[in-house]
């Protein structure tokens, strides 16, 4: 196999999942699927966004501890990430845990970094680990684009930051596991609209899908599901059309984590949804538990990241993008 492909040397599984998501998250096609919401104004009794999304993050990792009858020393570490800056709405928000904390940053892929380093460390140093990101769309828009008061207009390119938070317990037991993973490469298009996501993120999942099936010998029809975080409908379209340059065709098993969260007809989201919270939430909340029950039984799990800030777009710098691709198999 390829060096970016990474096979555990012992089974590792997520053995319990946990969600959190705001209201108009709620108010979507996969509401039923999500554990906890705020029904009003997604401040979760927070006075501010950024202590809101930190409080989606305590919520996600203490409802996970909880029904696997945990306590914070039976966790060896915590993987955890958002979108803030310096990782502030993980750090306050499990500042309240004694838990061995590794801060991660891999924009929207976020989910993904925290579950392949998060396997590495148990399967390699052992215990258990819990992976949790979130992200919060008043926040994510007072700190890369306008606070809300602005009143700015968005483009159709658009996507919707996500209010959301997922968190996965990872151990060496209970279905589903983790069976390999594909390490992403930073990939650049030349891409600097930062209201364009999509168009940005697509060649990077097409680089780490096309890797993937090519260094495993694997293809599309070996899996229930392909996902995919956070392209949109633009970067969905973009991303088939880049794959079958290389005549890879998954469009009839790929499912994308920004076109499933909000009913694009109902809710005004434009190209649809983004933010480490969409994938996350859509995983732990809707797929995990159907890999759990048997519904699918090998799928691929590739969220992507734009590694932008408000430093480098003010600076007119393209945007830097990553894909890491998980196979999760029953």
């Amino acid at each position: 196999m390829g060096h970016s492909i990474i096979k555990l040397p012992k089974p590792i599984y997520i053995a319990g999942a946990s969600t959190v998501v705001g209201h108009e998250e709620f108010a979507g096609p996969l509401g039923e699927y999500f554990d906890f919401h705020d029904p009003k104004d997604d401040t979760f009794g927070m006075d501010t966004w950024e202590k809101a999304e930190s409080e989606m993050q305590r919520m996600a990792v203490g409802s996970l501890l909880g029904r696997a009858k945990l306590n914070d020393e039976d966790i060896a570490a915590v993987f955890s990430g958002d979108l803030l800056n310096q990782c502030t709405g993980s750090g306050y928000g499990l500042l309240s845990y004694n838990i061995p904390f590794f801060g991660l940053y891999g924009a929207c892929s976020t989910a993904a970094e925290g579950l392949c380093l998060g396997s590495l460390y148990a399967a390699t140093v052992g215990g258990r680990v819990i992976s949790a990101v979130s992200s919060h769309y008043c926040s994510a828009e007072r700190q890369f684009r306008f606070p809300l008061d602005y009143g700015s207009i968005r483009c159709p390119s658009t996507q919707w930051t996500v209010t959301g938070a997922g968190a996965c317990v990872i151990d060496n037991k209970t279905a589903p596991y983790i069976k390999a993973f594909c390490i992403g490469r930073l990939v650049d298009y030349s891409q600097k609209d930062a209201n364009n996501m999509g168009a940005a993120m697509a060649p990077a999942a097409a680089d780490t899908i096309s890797r993937f099936f090519s260094d495993t010998k694997l293809s599309p029809k070996d899996f229930d599901c392909i996902v995919t975080g956070d392209l949109g409908n633009v970067g969905s379209d973009i991303l088939y059309e880049l794959l079958q340059k290389n005549n890879i065709d998954i469009k009839d098993r790929h499912f994308d984590c920004g076109k499933m969260m909000f009913d694009v007809k109902k809710q005004d989201v434009h190209s649809g949804a983004s933010g480490c919270g969409c994938s996350a939430s859509i995983l732990c909340g809707h797929f995990l538990p159907k890999l759990k029950q048997g519904e699918i039984s090998n799928m691929l799990f590739c969220p992507t990241g734009a590694l932008l800030s408000t430093m480098s777009t003010a600076q007119s710098e393209t945007i830097p993008c990553i894909c890491h691709a998980i196979q999760l198999t029953k």
